[in-house]
């Protein structure tokens, strides 16, 4: 599986892209958060072991702690409320020290500490799932067998018809949303157009799940296409956790505001 450098130079990436295009609102704070919970956070317990093996220290215990931890959501049900208190009081303490500067002049809330250790957990298995176990992962191996058949698998017409709807209302749906009108905004546009690719991803995703699980004999909904499990995949690890990101952001108002720690 990926090591330290590619899950802290992913997130870290993902997060200065954050930064530059919010014009700080996704600050500084926030950056190293996700990234230190995207590289270190569900090997917390990894490390644990390795440290408890080479000490000779309750090996049992910590291999358990280990596995336990170690999952995607675990991670944030067991240690997300603990490493939300300490985030925080480590940003506020940065900041009053001017260790880290975070733009707006106030520190990261635990709200958005808890929102960061979540999207860190997920972007940490966005890597691991696709790079672990020589390629045999148990979310890697249901992705592929969303699209797999004995012998080459046919293209239906039925497929061909449903799918060629669906994509042509994506297209035309958000060509319309953003067409060439007086009043403009950008929000609204911007709502639109997510609430239509979320439409659109729901029908894609309930078409496929009906013609692999609900159909006997199964069929294939788009050819040989992995699709149903690529969705679902970049939907849990990919698109949430830069969601959960987005909505870490400092607003504009409390940018603007005086309300600063005392430096």
């Amino acid at each position: 599986m990926p090591g330290p450098g590619p899950h802290m130079i992913y997130a870290m990436g993902s997060g200065l892209g954050l930064m530059t295009t919010s014009k700080g609102r996704f600050s500084p704070h926030h950056c190293l958060t996700y990234a230190l919970n995207a590289f270190f956070g569900p090997d917390l317990g990894s490390f644990s072991e390795w440290l408890t093996s080479s000490l000779a220290l309750a090996q049992s215990l910590a291999s358990s702690v280990a596995e336990l931890i170690h999952h995607p959501f675990y991670y944030i049900l067991i240690l997300g409320l603990p490493l939300t208190f300490l985030y925080s009081w480590a940003s506020r303490i940065a900041l009053q020290k001017g260790f880290l500067d975070s733009v707006s002049g106030v520190p990261l809330t635990r709200w958005q500490c808890f929102l960061l250790v979540s999207a860190g957990s997920l972007s940490h298995f966005f890597l691991d799932h696709l790079f672990e176990e020589n390629g045999h992962s148990s979310m890697y191996t249901w992705i592929l067998s969303t699209g797999w058949w004995k012998g080459r698998a046919p293209v239906n017409p039925d497929a061909v018809v449903v799918i060629g709807l669906l994509c042509i209302l994506l297209i035309g749906g958000f060509i319309y949303i953003n067409r060439v009108k007086l009043s403009k905004s950008v929000a609204k546009q911007s709502s639109q157009s997510l609430k239509l690719i979320l439409i659109v991803a729901s029908l894609y995703c309930l078409w496929c799940t009906s013609q692999i699980y609900w159909t006997k004999p199964r069929r294939p909904p788009v050819g040989e296409e992995a699709d149903l499990g690529v969705l679902v995949f970049l939907a849990i690890y990919f698109f949430s956790p830069h969601l959960l990101c987005i909505m870490s952001m400092n607003t504009k108002e409390y940018i603007d505001s005086t309300e600063q720690l005392p430096l």
